[in-house]
């Protein structure tokens, strides 16, 4: 089964696999160290919280590092959408993208 991340609008926009997320074509874009969530160059983003990728505000946790590109496993399918959700902290998920 496919952990799908989602935005704030309900949209499936990547999804993880293993301790890497990938966007939803498959490209990998970042890292989970337990609930945090790095780029995958290192930099902190933020917190994976349920199903998004979130600023709690928690500070920074710094750079973990670059491990590498794990590759593309291909894209999972697209779920569709979901209601919109809002878990009072803005997601930051388009971080992973720059």
């Amino acid at each position: 089964m496919t952990d799908y991340i989602y935005n704030s609008h309900g949209s499936a926009v990547g999804f993880i696999r293993g301790k890497y997320i990938h966007d939803i074509s498959g490209n990998a874009i970042g890292q989970i160290n337990g609930t945090h969530v790095h780029k995958l160059a290192g930099s902190y983003v933020g917190e994976l919280h349920k199903d998004m990728v979130v600023n709690k505000h928690l500070g920074n946790y710094g750079n973990i590092g670059h491990p590498g590109n794990p590759g593309n496993p291909g894209s999972p399918g697209n779920p569709g959408n979901r209601r919109a959700v809002n878990y009072g902290y803005p997601d930051v998920f388009d971080e992973l993208l720059k």
